[in-house]
């Protein structure tokens, strides 16, 4: 990556009563060096500012330059939030995957809907996953010396010919050589397979679990975790592609392979390894784990549990914060994707056990993506609008915050929180988390 490619990191937000605001950093500043060197992204910013004496040159908003001095306590954070964690630009994908959900969307939309990263450093920050076709001899050199590890990486299939096929790309083909070199350097991974019927299920996932459990060794195995997760497919998608859903009869299939793996697994390496998506149990129809199943949540960014873990958290947290009854009756409507419905019905019944509150949980699929079975941040503005037009819908809509743009009021089609309030002529909430939850039906 070239020097000139790095921009100066540009500061969104200064924490209070930390060095750099005692200094007087202000949003607007840039960061162009740090001891005369270009961080090119979030990573080399860190590594930088460990050093217990900085010298920083900072850009202005007017555009003038400042040497800045600091003297602090060696890994003391300066306190300085950034507008990207990628000072040079973001690595994308080069792969052509039939299952990307990016490109089942409709044209048009925000242009953040339509990038396709494949950045190794993101996987590192975020737990973002990448494929490994597109680095460079030079990137996997700086992920050995800095240890970037664990990496999440999109593994999809072991065997060459299996995963050349669904990724589109040549190099797809070397994982195997790939997951040797995260062994031999202790490095570690969270690896993911997306599950395409026809394709790479069956024997060729019973093939690259197996494979990937056998990196599964000694203090720090390579393959720390495996996620199993089912394709998702929208109308959007392009018509030539040999794609199916996956179906209920095969939702099970798929559960059954898994859990047979896990048994085995379980006495090699006293741990599952491989966990199943929740969404598997969702179209199956069948309940999803006990907490047990889970041990310490290795993949739950990718939806492994997510859901008894909510629900773990939400009946501790309403034991602790719901009263018997409300001063002032409330009603409020709830709405989630319909894949959690069944789920979160003994939820809604605790939180009507409170006298004077009545919570009515609404479950939608999504028309707009044309999916029978929907997760909540999947949702977008139109299918609440179709979902919600002709119901009563009390005092306000509680809406899961995971269905917007990051930090934004905006849904998947870019209408917003206001827009659909006012068409809908009610208050809606957008909450996050449980508490917050909770929270907005007692207050």
């Amino acid at each position: 990556m070239s020097q000139a490619s790095i921009q100066p990191a540009k500061i969104t937000r200064v924490l209070p009563d930390s060095i750099a605001a005692e200094i007087g950093f202000e949003p607007g500043d840039a960061i162009v060096a740090i001891n005369h060197t270009r961080p090119r992204d979030l990573i080399d910013y860190r590594f930088l500012c460990s050093d217990e004496y900085l010298e920083l040159e900072v850009l202005d908003e007017s555009g003038k330059t400042h040497l800045v001095e600091i003297e602090k306590d060696y890994d003391d954070d300066l306190g300085l939030e950034f507008t990207t964690a990628l000072f040079d630009g973001l690595i994308q994908c080069n792969n052509r995957c039939p299952f990307c959900f990016i490109d089942q969307q409709p044209p048009g939309k925000r242009e953040s809907l339509y990038y396709k990263d494949d950045d190794y450093r993101l996987s590192f920050l975020y737990g973002s996953y990448l494929t490994l076709t597109n680095l460079t001899e030079a990137e996997w050199r700086r992920i050995e010396q800095l240890r970037l590890s664990p990496l999440y990486v999109s593994v999809h299939a072991t065997e060459p010919e299996v995963r050349i096929r669904l990724l589109k790309n040549s190099r797809a083909g070397q994982i195997m050589s790939q997951l040797q070199w995260f062994q031999e350097r202790r490095l570690q991974i969270h690896a993911q397979v997306v599950v395409c019927p026809g394709i790479n299920g069956g024997i060729h996932l019973e093939r690259t679990l197996l494979d990937l459990a056998s990196f599964h060794r000694g203090d720090i195995p390579a393959v720390a975790s495996v996620a199993v997760v089912p394709v998702g497919l929208t109308r959007f998608r392009p018509s030539e592609d040999e794609l199916i859903p996956v179906s209920q009869e095969k939702a099970l299939e798929v559960i059954e392979l898994v859990r047979q793996l896990q048994a085995k697994f379980r006495q090699q390496f006293s741990s599952n390894v491989v966990w199943l998506a929740d969404e598997w149990f969702l179209i199956a129809r069948e309940d999803i784990p006990s907490e047990s199943h889970y041990e310490d949540y290795p993949q739950i960014g990718n939806g492994v549990g997510s859901i008894r873990l909510f629900v773990k958290e939400f009946l501790t947290t309403a034991n602790q914060m719901l009263p018997a009854k409300l001063d002032k009756p409330r009603c409020l409507t709830w709405v989630v994707g319909n894949a959690v419905e069944r789920a979160f019905l003994p939820l809604v019944e605790r939180l009507n056990s409170v006298v004077g509150l009545q919570v009515n949980l609404v479950a939608l699929r999504s028309e707009y993506w044309g999916q029978e079975i929907t997760v909540t941040g999947l949702l977008t503005g139109q299918d609440l609008l179709a979902g919600l037009s002709d119901k009563n819908l009390g005092d306000g809509v509680l809406l899961p915050a995971l269905m917007l743009k990051h930090d934004d009021t905006k849904f998947l089609d870019d209408l917003t929180v206001t827009e659909i309030g006012d068409r809908l002529g009610v208050n809606i909430f957008p909450v996050s988390g449980v508490r917050e939850l909770i929270e907005r039906c007692i207050v």
